[in-house]
């Protein structure tokens, strides 16, 4: 079980790190873009490193509060939350 959940993480980081870099890339060519929903929800469900590394290492999404300061907070909720659960086993 704990292997599947490490898979998923790194899956969903990588997908979310993609999707960012191609929004990006797409912001720059002004074509259409991924919907700032989209991007947020894949930090929700685990991509948030992925997500951060958008953020700040490419430097997509950076200006925009609901970024900068919103996925930071999700990383930080999501680590409360798996260490409530690894401390009750």
């Amino acid at each position: 079980m704990t292997k599947l959940l490490l898979y998923y993480l790194l899956a969903i980081n990588v997908i979310t790190l993609v999707v960012y870099i191609a929004d990006k890339i797409k912001a720059k060519r002004h074509m259409w873009r991924i919907p700032e929903s989209t991007l947020l929800s894949l930090a929700i469900i685990g991509g948030s490193i992925g997500a951060l590394i958008g953020i700040f290492v490419i430097r997509h999404k950076s200006q925009h509060p609901k970024f900068r300061i919103g996925v930071p907070i999700i990383f930080i909720l999501q680590l409360t939350v798996a260490y409530w659960i690894l401390w009750r086993l």
